[in-house]
């Protein structure tokens, strides 16, 4: 995930990864020289939050309705890998 503190829906989504557990990356855009380059790269925007899934997609600035839905079908891949 890249973004920043002042960001207000970054600390909501970081928030909500944390709730449930996920493992991630914290791409502080305050501290990481190319952060903001390398999130503007996968987005083609300069809106943060930017979340990078395991199979590649993105989302930038989600709602939490959309980051769940998408952890839960991100879960949904890896159980059926396991199985």
């Amino acid at each position: 995930m890249y973004g920043a503190e002042w960001c207000g829906d970054c600390r909501r989504s970081k928030a909500l990864l944390d709730r449930r557990g996920v493992d991630y990356e914290y791409v502080d855009l305050m501290v990481v020289a190319d952060g903001a380059d390398r999130a503007k790269a996968i987005s083609g925007r300069t809106n943060i939050p930017v979340v990078v899934f395991p199979d590649g997609t993105h989302y930038t600035e989600p709602t939490d309705a959309q980051l769940d839905a998408k952890l839960d079908e991100v879960d949904r891949e890896q159980d059926g890998a396991a199985a």
